[in-house]
């Protein structure tokens, strides 16, 4: 079995910026009342005729490509986990052109809120049973564009983005993701969706009922107990496993969902709050790009040192959610 250690990362977010105050220009709402209920200030919104998650996935992933000078080339597989894609064929191919990784097989990998957790795990196995070397994931998303903007509940909450990962194989005294823990529970999937809606008998004669995607649906309440009570379960169980205690964090990483949900999850587990890696307030939620945008910004900024173990956790619509645990290593 081989070990996988992450080599680099990259991110990228859009230029254009949407305040809570502008927000209460478009809805009855206020910058106190966001803030008070989901920590975010502000959140970016990709603008502009025909923009999509490509223009911000090939950012993120040259961004880590450069931090190590590799050559595109060099990648066998690319994969990207959205819940937005440009093409509902798929958007992974499309950035594999664009960055010039001509020997990489690309896929895209839905899961939403917990799209990179999954692809980092997905990833990792090709790695570890030998199948491929070096591994591009990416989480990306533009949640702007499949936003009700006149739905107080939803619009307040979410931005867009995309960051990228670089695994490769190593020798397993290298291995940096030491485990995982992964679940679904799709009995509580109309919780969190976006669903395809039907016409009705818009092609009676072939009997079909064509129709469309339109917006994100939340119940908030109910995603906000199924995340407070599951995502310490899952981290608890995965520190359990290899077996690593509380005390052994160094950092929590949780998808950039709610302030609220990130602190309560770390008081279940008695972790300290200045643990949290947290940066909602300047992008809001970015589904699949909120784990590997806020890991690269920490990395920046110096916060994450050698040996520090990093508790990873994702959690959003399926109802999925999903635990890594990562050693860092210089």
């Amino acid at each position: 079995m081989q070990g996988t250690r992450i080599l680099a990362t990259g991110s990228s977010v859009p230029d254009s910026s949407l305040s809570n105050d502008q927000i209460s220009k478009i809805v009855e709402t206020s910058d106190d009342w966001i803030v008070t209920r989901t920590g975010i200030k502000e959140r970016r919104l990709l603008t502009g005729y025909k923009k999509s998650i490509i223009d911000l996935a090939v950012i993120a992933s040259l961004n880590a490509l450069d931090k190590i000078s590799m050559n595109p080339l060099e990648i066998d597989l690319i994969v990207l986990a959205t819940s937005t894609p440009n093409d509902l064929f798929g958007s992974a191919s499309q950035v594999q052109a664009k960055i010039k990784a001509f020997n990489a097989v690309a896929f895209d990998l839905t899961a939403a809120c917990s799209g990179f957790v999954l692809a980092m795990v997905t990833a990792s196995q090709f790695i570890q049973n030998g199948t491929y070397k070096t591994i591009l994931v990416i989480g990306a998303d533009v949640l702007s564009k499949w936003v009700d903007w006149s739905d107080r509940s939803t619009c307040i909450l979410f931005g867009d983005g995309a960051g990228a990962m670089i695994l490769q194989s190593s020798i397993k005294a290298d291995n940096q993701l030491l485990g995982f823990q992964l679940n679904t529970d799709g009995n509580h999937s109309n919780c969190l969706s976006l669903s395809y809606k039907e016409e009705i008998d818009s092609h009676p004669i072939l009997n079909l009922h064509q129709g469309y995607f339109k917006y994100i649906t939340m119940n908030g309440k109910e995603v906000y107990k199924f995340a407070v009570s599951q995502v310490p379960l899952s981290i608890l169980k995965c520190l359990n496993s290899l077996n690593i205690s509380i005390n052994d964090i160094d950092w929590l990483l949780l998808h950039q969902a709610n302030h609220r949900i990130l602190k309560a999850v770390a008081d279940k587990l008695s972790i300290d709050n200045k643990k949290i890696i947290m940066n909602l307030n300047k992008y809001g939620n970015t589904s699949a790009a909120s784990i590997p945008l806020a890991f690269d910004e920490a990395l920046n900024q110096g916060k994450i040192t050698d040996n520090d173990i990093i508790v990873i956790s994702g959690f959003g619509a399926g109802l999925t959610w999903g635990t890594i645990i990562v050693q860092w290593k210089l």
